[in-house]
Parts: C-alpha cells; sequence; structure tokens
C-alpha cells in the first residue's frame, strides 16, 4: 500500500502507524510508517525532530500508554475507534480518528491515525461521543442539577452505581482527599451483589500514601486503565505499592481517574475489576462523567467552605452572631428541638476595656481568643456562640442544674491561670414550649448583674 499517497489527501494531520504484536496479546514496537505534511510541520515545530518513517510513535506524538492501547486495538484488532481527549502533559484537547488498514506482514498491524488539535475543549466534541456515552453523560448531568444540600449525597451515591453497572465492575467508588486526617475518605461508592473485594483491606492504614502517588500510574495522561497482565506488569515497575494492593486485594483491573478542576486535582475515581471487553466505552463514559462530577464537587467543595465562612467567627474559631441567630430561629419553629434540662447561658469578659486602654487592642483580641479557648474546654460538648465582643453564649441540653454549676466552677478555676481572664456569667433554664429569647433576656440580665457585682467589688475598675 502507497502509505504516502494514503496520508497526503487528508487535510488534518494525519500518519500511518504500525504495531508488533505478540502472540500473547501484548504489542511491542509502534512505529510511525508515514505522515502528512501537517504532522511533519508540527512534529518538527514541537519535538524539534525532521520526520523518519518507521520511528518510534513518540518521536513525534506524546507518548501515552492509553493511546498505545488504542492504537493496538485499531491496527491489530481491526477496531475503528474515535474519542476526545485532553491530553494533560501538553494541556491540549485532541479530537482523534483511527480506522484499521490492511497489512501485507505478519504481525504487524496498520490503522491510519488522524487528529485535530485544540488548547480548549469543545463541548459539542464532548458531546459527539457515542450515543449511550453520551446518554449516560447527559444522565448524570441532570442529577448533578437536580442535586441540593439535603440530598446531596444520596444523587452521588446514585451516579456512581450507575458508573458502577455501565462498567461491569465489582466495585466503583469516589474518593477524596484529606491531608490533614492522612486519608482517602470515600465521598461515595457501590459494589455489585457478591463482591470478591474487601473495603476494609483496600481502604486501610497505607492507602493514603498508596492514593498520593496514583499519578505515576496515570503517567502525565488522562487516566490509567489496567486490565491484563501485561499492564500489571507495566504498573509494578512505575507504581509497585499500587500493584502490590491489587494483587493482594483480588483487584485484576481497574480504571482510574483524576477529578480535576481549574487545574487542581479534587480526588479520584476508579472501578474496580470492571468489564475489560468494554475497555474504550468505559474509558470515554467516566472520561466524560469525571468532567461533569470534579465541577459538582468543586462547587460543593465552595460552598461548604463558604457556609463554614458564613458561621465561624474568625478570630476565635467559635461560632458567630449568624450562627447563633440560626440555631434560635431553629429552636423557635421547632425545626430543632432541645433536650431537657436545657440552659441558655451569657458570659462576658471583665475588664477587656482596660487591656485596650493600657495594651491595645491586639493584647485585646488575645484575651478574647483566651477566653473563647477557655469556654470551649469547658463547655467542650457544646457549640459556643460569640455573640458580638466579649460576650459569648452557649445552649447546653441534657445538663442538670448541679451540673451546670460545676461547669461554671470549672470555667472559674480555668480562667484564674490568667489573671486578665474573668466572666460575668447568667444562665437561665428553659423548657420544652417555653420562649427561648426570654431565657436569653433573663441570662442576659444575670449576666450584667453579676457583672456589676464584680465591679461594686473592685470598684477601682470599674472605669477601666
Amino acid at each position: 500500500m502507497d502509505f504516502e499517497k494514503l496520508v497526503s489527501g487528508h487535510k488534518s494531520m494525519t500518519c500511518v502507524i504500525s504495531v508488533e504484536e505478540f502472540p500473547d496479546g501484548s504489542y511491542g514496537n509502534i512505529l510511525m510508517a508515514e505522515a502528512n505534511s501537517l504532522l511533519r510541520a508540527d512534529a518538527e515545530t514541537v519535538f524539534h525532530r525532521p520526520f523518519v518513517p518507521n520511528s518510534p510513535y513518540y518521536y513525534y506524538l506524546p507518548q501515552d500508554k492509553n493511546f498505545e492501547d488504542f492504537m493496538y486495538r485499531c491496527a491489530c484488532k481491526g477496531k475503528p475507534l474515535h474519542t476526545y481527549v485532553h491530553v494533560e502533559k501538553m494541556g491540549l484537547w485532541v479530537n482523534m480518528f483511527l480506522l484499521p488498514l490492511e497489512s501485507d506482514k505478519e504481525n504487524v498491524g496498520y490503522c491510519l491515525y488522524s487528529c485535530d488539535i485544540s488548547p480548549y475543549a469543545d463541548t459539542e466534541q464532548q458531546a459527539s461521543l457515542a450515543a449511550d456515552t453520551a446518554t449516560t453523560a447527559l444522565e448524570v448531568s441532570l442529577k448533578l442539577r437536580g442535586a441540593d444540600k439535603v440530598n446531596y449525597r444520596q444523587i452521588f451515591d446514585e451516579i456512581i452505581e450507575e458508573l458502577r453497572s455501565m462498567s461491569g465492575a465489582e466495585h466503583c467508588a469516589i474518593l477524596i482527599p484529606e491531608p490533614e486526617n492522612r486519608q482517602y475518605a470515600v465521598f461515595c461508592s457501590a459494589s455489585s451483589e457478591g463482591c470478591t473485594i474487601s473495603a476494609e483491606d483496600v481502604y486501610d492504614d497505607n492507602f493514603y500514601d498508596i492514593a498520593e502517588n496514583f499519578d505515576s500510574a496515570i503517567s502525565g495522561s488522562s487516566c490509567s486503565i489496567i486490565k491484563d497482565e501485561n499492564d500489571m506488569k507495566w504498573l509494578e515497575s512505575v507504581n509497585p505499592a499500587f500493584c502490590a494492593l491489587m494483587n493482594r486485594c483480588n483487584i485484576s483491573s481497574v480504571v482510574l481517574f483524576p477529578l480535576k478542576h481549574d487545574e487542581r486535582t479534587l480526588g479520584y475515581l476508579w472501578a474496580l475489576n470492571y468489564n475489560t471487553d468494554d475497555t474504550v466505552k468505559i474509558k470515554e463514559t467516566v472520561e466524560l462523567t469525571t468532567f461533569l462530577i470534579a465541577s459538582e464537587i468543586s462547587n460543593y467543595q465552595l460552598m461548604t467552605q463558604l457556609e463554614i465562612l458564613s458561621t465561624i467567627d474568625m478570630l476565635t474559631g467559635c461560632k458567630n452572631r449568624n450562627a447563633m441567630n440560626n440555631a434560635v430561629d431553629d429552636i423557635i419553629i421547632g425545626k430543632a428541638k432541645l433536650k431537657e434540662p436545657s440552659a441558655v447561658i451569657f458570659a462576658d469578659l471583665n475588664g477587656l476595656k482596660r487591656i485596650n486602654d493600657e495594651k491595645g487592642h491586639s493584647a485585646g483580641d488575645r484575651l478574647i481568643r483566651t477566653a473563647a479557648a477557655v469556654l470551649g474546654q469547658v463547655f467542650y460538648d457544646y457549640d459556643v456562640y460569640r455573640a458580638g465582643g466579649d460576650e459569648f453564649m452557649v445552649i447546653t441540653t441534657g445538663l442538670c442544674e448541679a451540673a451546670l454549676k460545676s461547669r461554671l466552677e470549672q470555667l472559674k478555676s480555668k480562667s484564674a491561670i490568667d489573671s486578665d481572664v474573668h466572666f460575668a456569667v447568667g444562665y437561665c433554664y428553659v423548657s420544652e414550649g417555653d420562649d427561648i429569647r426570654t431565657a436569653m433576656r433573663i441570662a442576659d440580665e444575670m449576666m450584667y448583674a453579676d457583672k456589676k457585682d464584680y465591679y461594686d467589688q473592685h470598684p477601682e475598675l470599674k472605669y477601666r
């Protein structure tokens, strides 16, 4: 066959690839037999190599294990293929087509490779994949759009089960890193009936270290696909710990995708012991859905962070007044139930103005943080709210008055460690059906009465 004539008639970058096939189903040399002028020019610009026929393909195209599998399937197994992928190492989106060609050589297959390249994702191309792939992605997108805070995890459980079923996998999961705990949390997961994989064995104490090195198995590609013994040998060479995990946990195949958003890896999605006969379809489907899932998880994390910021006092780390008002409103409308006996406690610092005047507002801020820490130690099992300035509120439930007074004695003794920390305290018990706002008013009045007693005993501090 005249390969030069074959490629020259194409308007996009096109070449002929040869793939050496071994009897055991693995492949050897993958060469670029011929290339048209467009691909030759691109190769010289990007790889700084003049084209020489029958040279290793990676002289002129990015080396990628998944791409090699595609070329092998097309050239040696006679499967025409099309996919739209992101080449991570080059930051490019590639729309590629592979067509099998006749071969006159034993154990060597040929395919025609043609591609268009862009630095930006094309949503039309992402949606133009196989009908069942697009359908699955559309269903995932609709589910994600319908998710809210109440049913968020339930929606993700449904999505991961759909992906598990589609891929024929025994186990499928989304994994999110928690560096502060040195673990990967299983955000959602699904397992088949009779699953032979023990989640307890997979997600053991060593899993964090293994997952932190997943990128070595992805090797700059869009994903890692391990489907047979040859892939396992390769995995052992680049990530022996990952390979050992698979061997130890009866995992013979895996599709592993990073969840990326704005160049940031949010976590991973993987399918274990999947149907390797459908590798191409599974790769395309999961690749497109992870694009959607990563975007939604990023949005979820952002909203969670904003929610935390909206309820946490930045100076002390206590719940802020906004959170306090929401908690009180929930009690008033019956959304939150108080467990009797319940009490409202107000605590206010004595002498803050003196500290601010004599030592400066930085010292005053340190005093407020110390006061918050002391309250947090004493009322460790309840939320401490910073109501404003140097005033704090706690709502206790299931704590009798004797136990509460014991806590207040602890507060006094812990405060004595720092000579500048002294609280004025007031409390009032509230029963179910009582107006908590009335209890708050009474507790506040008692606190100011306690403050008055303190200044009556220390008149020299009254105006300081």
